[in-house]
């Protein structure tokens, strides 16, 4: 069975360029549950430890740089097959590429400054979920935590 939640953050980009309420429209028009959000910035070593899958990478430096450079938005979304539906509604990391519609296609200027991160994975969705929330701070329309968190990662 597919999960139901995915993890998205709005990145300093799309914050910066005032996109945060059209994002948010767009993720309600397409029938995700917000259930839990925050308006935050990533300190140096929170972004190198969220991005560490990326050390190694000829863009981590720049990625690092750029998730630093300005306050972020992040939210747990709920909906049936929450990853598979969230990054057919973002789009193509490359705006160019991306679907008439989509968030990137609306919002994004370049595949660098792409608007919005998306969990590839459902596993990946709960790990970065619990980089940035504690399940008591995440609730359902019924008001209860029902994530399935793996091995849970120190909140920040």
């Amino acid at each position: 069975m597919k999960g139901n939640i995915t993890f998205t953050i709005l990145k300093p980009d799309a914050v910066k360029n005032q996109n945060i309420g059209n994002i948010l429209a767009d993720i309600n028009a397409g029938g995700f549950r917000i259930v839990g959000m925050k308006y935050t910035r990533l300190r140096r070593e929170e972004a190198e430890a969220f991005y560490g899958i990326h050390r190694e990478r000829p863009f981590f430096k720049d990625l690092v740089d750029f998730m630093t450079s300005g306050p972020i938005v992040v939210a747990v979304l709920e909906k049936e097959n929450a990853v598979e539906e969230f990054r057919t509604l973002i789009g193509n990391t490359d705006p160019q590429k991306a679907d008439e519609g989509t968030i990137r296609a609306k919002y994004a200027k370049s595949i660098d400054a792409n608007a919005v991160h998306g969990s590839d994975s459902d596993e990946n969705a709960r790990l970065e979920s619990s980089f940035f929330f504690a399940q008591s701070e995440l609730f359902t329309e019924e008001g209860g935590v029902q994530i399935s968190y793996p091995q849970q990662v120190e909140a920040i």
